[in-house]
């Protein structure tokens, strides 16, 4: 989905609230202290190769480092490029100042789920696009449930908003540049 087809998909949802859901968890994606530090994990049917590349360019073009995706694979092949190779083990060393953004439209199964759950234990923040799983969703500090049948949102689409989201660079307002300019013109304001 390009940028074109984004904008155009935030135009029709205006209205709906899942702007705003999908803004919030694309900015605590944000969270995560440094490059590879974001570690995004599916499950063993279906791996997030879809929105860890969208992550990855968002990275790269916002200039954000910690958006930088480590795509976790449930059974990586062992001639795999080293970013390709990273398996389930990589969560046992996940804590403080990482991410874990789970990205699975079927419930978790149990291995996933309790794999998050020591990542939570040891500090990690749990994020979560989902089917509406209510075990995944418990153990997550934050998450979106995009149901399959009768969403104005589809699970595809939510992905994009949210790497979208992270990736954004907030720009400032027109009172922000007044007073940068007003300070450059100036000088810095002494206090009192």
């Amino acid at each position: 989905m390009d940028a074109e087809s984004v904008s155009l998909l935030r135009e029709v949802l205006a209205s709906t609230g899942w702007l705003e859901r999908t803004r919030e968890l694309g900015l605590a994606l944000r969270a995560t202290r440094s490059a590879g530090g974001l570690l995004v994990v599916g499950t063993p049917e279906d791996e997030p190769w879809h929105v860890t590349a969208h992550l990855a360019d968002e990275a790269r073009l916002s200039g954000l480092a910690q958006l930088s995706p480590t795509l976790v694979r449930w059974e990586p092949p062992p001639g795999a490029p080293p970013h390709l190779r990273i398996g389930l083990e990589r969560l046992r060393s996940t804590g403080r100042g990482e991410t874990l953004f789970v990205v699975a439209e079927e419930r978790a199964p149990v291995p996933l789920l309790e794999r998050v759950d020591d990542a939570r234990r040891t500090g990690a923040t749990i994020l979560a696009i989902d089917g509406g799983d209510p075990e995944l969703e418990s153990l997550a500090h934050d998450a979106i449930a995009v149901p399959r049948e009768g969403a104005v949102l589809s699970f595809d689409g939510a992905q994009h908003l949210v790497s979208s989201a992270a990736g954004q660079v907030r720009r400032p307002g027109m009172r922000e540049r007044l007073a940068r300019l007003a300070e450059r013109i100036t000088g810095p304001r002494i206090p009192d």
